[in-house]
């Protein structure tokens, strides 16, 4: 293998976790990306209440990503083989962070969207106001 390309990685990828896992995976990254953008759009802002819950739901998402992998290979954390294995584990431990954070991040903006008053004089939606400031 001279060159690292996109297709020797999607060949590695389907080989290691098997063609229906792996392109299954690369659907549901994609739609939860097209919803977390689709939420980001239609707010146009972020809750920090719903990022807080995120963020304590991350490692939770670096703990499965690392155990799926594990099972997936049929591997243990004693088969780590040196710095570059703890180094790719803590990569895949930040993408499942990642990913669960956006996904908890969109299920709760569709479960919980943001509260309108009305419209302004510009016809722009005002959203409810912060946790205890007072509207004008």
């Amino acid at each position: 293998m001279k060159e690292l390309t996109l297709a020797t990685l999607i060949a590695v990828f389907e080989e290691m976790f098997g063609g229906w896992l792996f392109w299954l995976l690369v659907a549901v990254a994609a739609i939860v990306t097209a919803a977390y953008l689709f939420v980001l759009i239609r707010d146009r802002s972020l809750s920090m209440k719903k990022f807080l819950l995120a963020q304590i739901s991350m490692p939770f998402g670096a703990v499965a990503a690392v155990l799926l992998v594990l099972r997936v290979t049929d591997s243990q954390l004693t088969d780590l083989g040196g710095p570059i294995d703890v180094i790719l584990f803590l990569g895949i431990a930040a993408v499942g962070a990642i990913g669960t954070s956006i996904l908890v991040y969109s299920v709760e903006s569709f479960l919980w969207p943001p509260k309108t008053r009305g419209l302004d004089g510009d016809n722009q939606a005002v959203t409810e106001e912060p946790l205890g400031s007072k509207p004008v």
